[in-house]
């Protein structure tokens, strides 16, 4: 694979932990932006199945928000398709820590403008994908809007302004925490199951939150965050999606 982007600027994150040898979706992220607030980790586990601790820095427990452009969603082998492969989404997460010490994240919520996505990552993935109406406006101010089409209604209204490229010294341990992940946790049927993902590290812009209005955290069930958010801007990076894992951790819930 060949990587892309690195000539904005210096990388963030450790590399992929492994090849996805045999990818089952190719796509690529951008106009990407990271919105973390920290949490009392006690908020932030009641929230997660059994069998996963919440993963910590500096004995806080952090809760990302992130919006982006998916594009050029394609399986191995076939082109994308115009008007299906690429759309807005917004996703909410946090990180943890399986019974093997694994890390990965955990989604609360994903938010999408394209139904078919939804319906096949709710019912192949038992993902909780929400179908909403969705826009990212790209210039000097990069403007995403959200609203669930479905209930309970939740949504976002965030103006972001990127700035310049982060060096190597400028970052620092606390922004590869919440960067460089290569799995996705979901459960089905009961089961914790295992998603991997390649990238090249991301490519982190420093960002100042201009505009934000959200109701998500509090849809997930999570308290109201205190303070503004710490924010990153990457122009994005391509992705490899592996074949799902079966972990063998019941769950229970």
């Amino acid at each position: 694979m060949r990587w892309v982007g690195w000539e904005y600027g210096v990388v963030a994150g450790a590399f992929p932990e492994e090849r996805v040898a045999w990818p089952v979706a190719h796509q690529r992220w951008h106009t990407f932006t990271f919105l973390h607030w920290a949490y009392d980790p006690a908020d932030v586990q009641r929230l997660l199945p059994a069998d996963f601790v919440v993963h910590t820095h500096d004995g806080l427990a952090w809760v990302g928000l992130t919006p982006f452009v998916l594009a050029d969603f394609h399986p191995p082998g076939l082109p994308a398709i115009p008007g299906l492969s690429t759309f807005p989404e917004t996703n909410l997460r946090t990180y943890v820590l399986n019974r093997n010490g694994v890390d990965g994240l955990w989604f609360f919520s994903l938010e999408a403008d394209e139904l078919a996505t939804v319906l096949g990552a709710r019912t192949l993935l038992q993902v909780p994908y929400q179908w909403a109406a969705m826009t990212v406006e790209a210039n000097s101010r990069i403007t995403y809007r959200s609203r669930r089409r479905w209930s309970p209604a939740a949504g976002h209204d965030i103006v972001v302004i990127p700035g310049a490229p982060l060096t190597g010294e400028e970052l620092i341990e606390r922004d590869h925490f919440l960067t460089g992940r290569w799995r996705a946790f979901t459960k089905i049927a009961g089961c914790v199951v295992t998603v991997p993902v390649e990238h090249q590290p991301w490519p982190l812009w420093s960002a100042r939150v201009d505009q934000i209005d959200q109701d998500l955290l509090i849809a997930a069930g999570l308290p109201e965050p205190q303070g503004d958010p710490l924010a990153h801007y990457s122009p994005g990076v391509d992705a490899r999606l592996g074949l799902p894992r079966w972990s063998g951790v019941n769950t229970r819930r």
